[in-house]
């Protein structure tokens, strides 16, 4: 201890109250590099050697006066007590260790002191070892929970299955972004498979071996959307009894996926903006800032213009998620991919439910080609499920509950040149986020000249619809 190591330079009378005289305080040589004084029982200087003097600088002891602070206080406990007091003072750049002895039967106290500075750094390096070793047992736990439940969502999830062209286009976007850190913004209609494709990318790159984790921004409350984005310091707000890693930690070095984006609260849009331009994070009730690396991958069924024209979305934040633009197509502008999809589903819920359902008959197929599909591919996993539990044998059957979804207006049959036309029209708009003109603009995709595609969105009253395909004149 350091009160054993103090003894060795005054003798047993650094160990406890014992007899002295100043002619044995005299006896420490000016020179001794440990600070070495006696004080008054109020604290009144009667002796120090030269290396004491840090030491009473930082006790505000003037000549002829009296130690202040916190000094005095351990010496007066010192005094009460009869018995040894050890307190470190901290002296500049250096850290001093110092015993308080009272001096039995007399009117002072000694005191001994030794620089404990580099002991100090190597018991704040140690605990920093320890807080940093905590903390990644923290993470290493979460990360193993969250991982765990990602296994049970993988091991069930559904590839990207289409050939239509629409599919071959979006795949084709995936390849090209996936090698990049570049942010991707996906947008499209509830139930097409916006995730699978977050979840291609991130299979697809770099980070693959790291952690996908993923928020949906319109499933937490609202109070606790910053700490689970950004984590949270212990005590930071009531029920905070520990330190909490925020998803962004969670991911660092792997990839974020936010899902429903439209829909986090603009006070945190601003911090979100912050990670994306600095790459640093802090956590609730924290005061430092930690840096992150994650590759960020947002998706809404929204039209982000609208939230922003409405006040509901930063602009700024929207163009710095809209790096790498997604749109997936919804399954009306793809039913080439139907009949993949449903016998993909017949296999999948097949095998779960334990019946072999292995053929669908022409008006069958053609039933579910000619609905609109506004649940998207969700919607029709859904109803191949149901089918398979009502259907008989091993051809699949529909339920009476299906004929009531379709619209007369869905019922298969001719249309017309004017609503072929509407349908292509909106559908590149749509896909190309409402860009008309330029390399990556719907006139070049439609064919024509951007001037007859804005004379014809006027003709037609084409809007931005979030679930319509398209505005239809009446006749």
């Amino acid at each position: 201890m350091l009160i054993d190591s103090l003894s060795q330079i005054v003798g047993e009378s650094a160990a406890s109250p014992v007899e002295d005289s100043d002619s044995g305080m005299r006896n420490f040589p000016d020179e001794n590099p440990n600070p070495v004084m006696r004080l008054s029982r109020q604290g009144h200087l009667l002796y120090a050697n030269r290396a004491s003097a840090p030491l009473l600088n930082t006790w505000q002891q003037q000549a002829g006066g009296n130690i202040q602070g916190e000094s005095l206080s351990m010496l007066l406990e010192a005094v009460q007590s009869a018995s040894l007091r050890q307190a470190d003072f901290i002296c500049e750049d250096k850290v001093f260790t110092v015993v308080f002895a009272p001096v039995a039967g007399s009117d002072y106290l000694n005191v001994y002191a030794l620089d404990t500075t580099e002991m100090k750094k190597v018991q704040l390096a140690l605990q920093a070892a320890l807080d940093e070793i905590g903390q990644l047992k923290n993470r290493l736990q979460q990360e193993n929970r969250y991982l765990q439940d990602e296994i049970k969502q993988v091991l069930g999830a559904d590839a990207i299955i289409g050939e239509s062209d629409a599919q071959k286009k979006l795949l084709q976007k995936v390849r090209q972004v996936t090698k990049t850190d570049t942010t991707v913004l996906i947008t499209g209609e509830t139930g097409t498979g916006k995730e699978l494709i977050a979840r291609a990318i991130h299979a697809g790159s770099d980070r693959k071996d790291r952690p996908l984790v993923k928020v949906n921004c319109a499933a937490l409350p609202v109070g606790l959307i910053e700490s689970e984005l950004f984590g949270h310091e212990k005590g930071a707000f009531t029920g905070a009894s520990s330190r909490k890693i925020g998803r962004f930690e969670l991911a660092d070095g792997g990839t974020i996926f936010l899902d429903e984006i439209s829909d986090l609260p603009l006070e945190l849009q601003s911090k979100l903006l912050r990670v994306l331009q600095e790459g640093e994070i802090e956590r609730v009730g924290g005061n430092r800032t930690i840096g992150v690396d994650v590759r960020v991958i947002a998706a809404t069924n929204r039209i982000l213009a609208q939230s922003i024209s409405d006040g509901e979305f930063r602009e700024d934040l929207f163009y710095r998620l809209n790096v790498f633009p997604i749109m997936c197509p919804p399954l009306r502008n793809r039913k080439t991919d139907i009949a993949m999809l449903t016998h993909h589903f017949l296999q999948k819920y097949g095998t779960k439910i334990g019946k072999r359902i292995d053929t669908i008959d022409a008006p069958i197929l053609a039933r579910l080609q000619a609905y609109n599909w506004p649940g998207n591919v969700r919607e029709l996993e859904n109803i191949i499920e149901r089918s398979i539990i009502l259907s008989e044998g091993n051809t699949l059957q529909l339920d009476e509950a299906f004929d009531l979804n379709i619209t007369p207006n869905a019922q298969p049959g001719i249309r017309t040149i004017k609503e072929v036309e509407l349908e292509m029209m909106q559908s590149a708009l749509e896909d190309c986020q409402w860009i008309i003109e330029g390399h990556s603009g719907a006139a070049e995709r439609l064919g024509i000249a951007p001037s007859t595609l804005r004379e014809r969105i006027k003709k037609h009253d084409l809007q931005r619809s979030g679930s319509d395909a398209c505005k239809r004149l009446s006749a």
